[in-house]
């Protein structure tokens, strides 16, 4: 799926980049702001929004990484930025990783060219706060508290919640995790990419360990429950992409719902599925970069991302936006596009950074040997 096509090609795309340092001239180094931007924390640092829009205006551009026009809506979301601000928005390296984000920015440092915003993986932005610049948006109080740093130093900001994504046409609805371990679901289920090495397949071993009796640190319940669907024969050895699943090859996929829900549009039939009782979320990070060429409009939009205009655009590509709770209750989500979200029964739990390396640990070495 997106994310998997995403790592490989962002391994070449380092490749790239790396290549373009070396063989191309030196880049105009960025010019200091003269509007204090860089130091700001929030945009009344700055006198107020409007001055904040000024200053961002001023600098004209905004340099984004790492972000697929098809990837939970981020297409029409730098478009509408672009389009209300006049502010011309680069974005390199679309396919990109998380630590290709961040080399990007050791390589480019001082360049005009250097990402100014990160969009990032919970475990590297966990690895490089110390890149990251202090800013509360607006909104920043809706954030609850163990989605953000106290200072704003990193903020989730969209995600969505572990699914299994199935064609009612070729299998019968699942209700549970234990149902895909039935006769009728024999070749049929895939998990996406090596849980070692991809997000996403990790993150579905953390939800079948919630589902069965585990936790998100303690996930020998969830590597027990594939190596049961493996002895079953119910396990499929391919990484899903949408061709696999429109042809048929996978008709049942481990994966986040927003990516599961997107196949959707593509495959009338597909259909995305919640197990209630294993409800794992994940979320990205937004930050800034401390030595962002263009601060101002780094600063604007963060607030863009965070503001209800914003956060209904992380809708529209079926992400869950951070501030949902708090926008439900004011009246100011787009309540059709929240409604068409896969439902969710059961606490939804988010693992802290200690917790997945706990996890990963054990998955190192038990995974192999359990799974093959």
């Amino acid at each position: 799926m997106r994310h998997i096509t995403r790592t490989i090609a962002v391994t070449l795309a380092a490749t790239a980049v790396a290549g373009v340092a070396a063989c191309s001239p030196p880049e105009k180094k960025a010019e200091a702001s003269s509007s204090g931007a860089a130091s700001a924390t929030s945009a009344a640092d700055l006198g107020g929004i409007d001055k904040l829009v000024e200053a961002a205006k001023a600098e004209g551009q905004l340099n984004v990484i790492a972000l697929p026009p098809n990837w939970a809506n981020y297409g029409e979301i730098i478009k509408t930025f672009g389009d209300k601000y006049g502010i011309k928005v680069n974005s390199a390296q679309p396919d990109a990783s998380s630590q290709d984000e961040i080399n990007a920015a050791n390589q480019l440092k001082g360049q005009d060219g250097a990402p100014d915003v990160f969009d990032l993986g919970a475990s590297v932005a966990a690895a490089n706060t110390t890149m990251f610049a202090p800013y509360q948006v607006a909104t920043f109080g809706d954030v609850p508290d163990n989605l953000k740093d106290a200072n704003g130093t990193w903020v989730n900001d969209y995600g969505g919640y572990m699914s299994i994504g199935y064609d009612s046409a070729k299998v019968p609805a699942p209700t549970s995790l234990a149902d895909l371990l039935k006769p009728e679901y024999k070749g049929k289920v895939a998990l996406n990419g090596d849980p070692t090495q991809a997000g996403s397949a990790f993150g579905a071993v953390q939800a079948a360990s919630l589902g069965n009796g585990g936790t998100v640190a303690d996930i020998a319940p969830g590597v027990d429950y594939f190596g049961r669907l493996k002895k079953a024969g119910n396990l499929l050895p391919v990484d899903p992409d949408s061709a696999t699943i429109q042809s048929g090859q996978t008709p049942v996929v481990f994966d986040w719902d927003y990516l599961n829900a997107a196949e959707a549009t593509k495959l009338k039939t597909w259909k995305t599925f919640v197990p209630s009782g294993s409800v794992l979320g994940s979320y990205y990070v937004q930050a800034i970069n401390k030595d962002a060429p263009h601060p101002a409009a780094a600063r604007l939009w963060q607030e863009f991302l965070y503001s209800d205009e914003g956060q209904n655009l992380w809708l529209a590509g079926g992400a869950r936006p951070v501030r949902q709770d708090a926008m439900a209750k004011a009246g100011t989500i787009d309540k059709a596009l929240f409604d068409a979200l896969p439902k969710v029964e059961g606490t939804p739990v988010v693992p802290t950074e200690e917790e997945t390396g706990q996890a990963k640990e054990y998955l190192s070495a038990n995974w192999a040997k359990t799974v093959g």
